[in-house]
């Protein structure tokens, strides 16, 4: 019986794809641009069409269960593939934005393979020595960045557990540093912690309360 033949670019027509068949696609996402504490992620990855993975899609679509299940056979089955992050410090000094793309840079040049396009999920690229197109929703569209959001993910939420281990204060292994209502309870009892990103707003009222005054 032959494998079922699977679409790599099922949100992703012919006719709007900006790469031929003889192009060497790279997917690119990131993961963690909203929480309050720890870096951001971003990911490459290079899909090999010969070892297609079942089950791709946007990581939030997907539980924390397929999510490990996933990401080892991205890394065994893949072409290349990378993982880079910024630091909070690269956040607070570049904003959320520049420190992404940063990553997403990163990334993509840590791969052991050159690609010749770069497909970004968002609207808008970071700057690279190879052609980038931007593709908003892209990790519904593309499973190339499908696995990369997959590899983003998984590899931020395994670096905010291991943090978790130096600031048990604040319950890092339970929301990864974005700010549900138990981070902010945590975050007021306590006070940033050495990894909390001060340019954001909820870190930066408690460590300058006379500029949020009367707002």
């Amino acid at each position: 019986m032959s494998k079922k033949k699977i679409n790599f670019y099922p949100g992703l027509p012919p006719r709007l794809r900006p790469f031929t068949d003889e192009d060497i696609v790279c997917g690119v996402d990131e993961a963690g641009r909203g929480p309050l504490a720890g870096p951001v992620f971003a990911a490459a990855v290079i899909l090999n069409p010969k070892r297609p993975i079942e089950g791709l899609k946007d990581s939030k679509q997907l539980t924390e269960k397929r999510l490990n299940e996933l990401a080892p056979q991205i890394k065994e089955f893949a072409l290349a593939w990378a993982i880079a992050e910024c630091s909070h410090e690269e956040i607070d000094s570049l904003n959320i934005l520049h420190a992404t793309m940063l990553a997403m840079r990163r990334a993509v040049e840590a791969l052991s393979m050159l690609p010749t396009i770069a497909l970004i999920d968002g609207n808008r690229c970071p700057p690279l020595a190879v052609k980038a197109h931007a593709i908003v929703d892209g990790d519904d569209k593309v499973h190339a960045i499908s696995a990369a959001s997959i590899l983003a993910k998984t590899a931020r939420d395994a670096a905010l557990v291991a943090l978790h281990e130096t600031y048990p204060l604040y319950g890092f292994d339970q929301h990864k540093g974005y700010s549900t209502p138990l981070h902010l309870a945590r975050l007021r009892e306590h006070g940033p912690c050495a990894i909390h990103r001060r340019s954001f707003a909820p870190v930066r009222e408690l460590l300058e309360p006379d500029l949020f005054d009367g707002l």
